[in-house]
């Protein structure tokens, strides 16, 4: 699969893989292995097949090593992720990963590691988006796309709403350009923002795999604390105390997309804890590419 999800480890119908420990400890890392882990195994797969004067891999004997080296449970359950990675692999359809959500979720770090896991290189955000525009639209012309998300007054009942939609609405514009230039190069690509609001961007796209997803944190205690670990991340260059005095906003502007994406059947994965927020977002792309997966 040139060029869509990773370095492709071909599976042949028989269910083996020529080895390369190389290769097969980055997919077992790609599913989610610990890094340590992941060389051990492929350290044990190489001695066993040296043993057996075997070149390939046969996902059986996988297994049974996995189990030897990780643990039943852990074990046959890599194996099942390496089936799904392998499918994934084999699909003829570059992958269009999009991560929502509001501010301070951990859209930003969940969707660069699941990436990094699959070999997608190319990782965007609306944020690079809307400022790429702020440099062709004065303010005078398009206001909306010179704010924060949660900083546009939109006017009405629900001001915070309004202007964030309307911001949505011209930063999707430059979106919508992206995807079209990724497709027509035939590139996978990660997009994550808080401008990907669901039923607002196709979560279908002919001759391609599309996966989206909302990241929310229920708790706003937590949500709160999201913000202090980005400050110390970013050495402070990320305002902390400007977002949390707009913490009001920015849980209102969450109510709200996590609304429109229980609306279009949109998962909505619980982002406090940013290691299962990854897993599962993973686990959503595997399935996607498994027969009866969205498509």
């Amino acid at each position: 699969m040139s060029d869509r999800v990773g370095d492709p480890l071909p599976l042949g119908g028989s269910g083996t893989w020529p080895y390369s420990k190389g290769l097969m400890a980055q997919a077992l890392v790609g599913v989610g292995v610990g890094l340590e882990p992941a060389y051990r195994l492929a350290a044990r797969l190489e001695v066993d097949l040296a043993e057996r004067d075997a070149r390939t891999v046969e996902l059986d004997r996988l297994e049974a090593l996995a189990v030897l080296e990780l643990g039943e449970a852990e074990g046959v359950q890599v194996v099942s992720r390496l089936r799904r990675w392998s499918a994934l692999q084999a699909l003829e359809l570059p992958l269009l990963l999009l991560v929502g959500g509001a501010t301070g979720t951990g859209k930003s770090t969940v969707a660069t590691e699941v990436a990094h896991r699959l070999g997608i290189t190319r990782v965007t955000s609306t944020d690079f988006v809307r400022q790429t525009m702020r440099a062709f639209f004065s303010p005078d012309f398009m206001p909306s796309v010179h704010s924060s998300s949660f900083e546009v007054d939109g006017g009405g009942e629900d001001a915070v709403v309004a202007g964030f939609l309307e911001q949505t609405r011209n930063v999707l514009v430059g979106v919508e350009g992206a995807i079209d230039r990724a497709l027509t190069e035939g590139w996978s690509m990660t997009l994550e923002g808080v401008h990907l609001v669901p039923g607002m961007i196709p979560s279908q796209i002919d001759g391609a795999l599309v996966v989206h997803a909302v990241l929310a944190i229920e708790s706003e205690d937590v949500h709160r604390t999201h913000f202090f670990v980005r400050d110390r991340a970013t050495g402070g260059t990320r305002a902390m105390e400007r977002y949390l005095s707009q913490l009001d906003a920015i849980r209102r502007l969450q109510d709200y997309i996590v609304a429109r994406a229980h609306e279009a059947g949109v998962p909505v994965i619980e982002g406090s804890n940013p290691e299962r927020a990854t897993a599962t977002l993973l686990e959503l792309v595997l399935a996607a590419a498994q027969p009866g997966g969205s498509r």
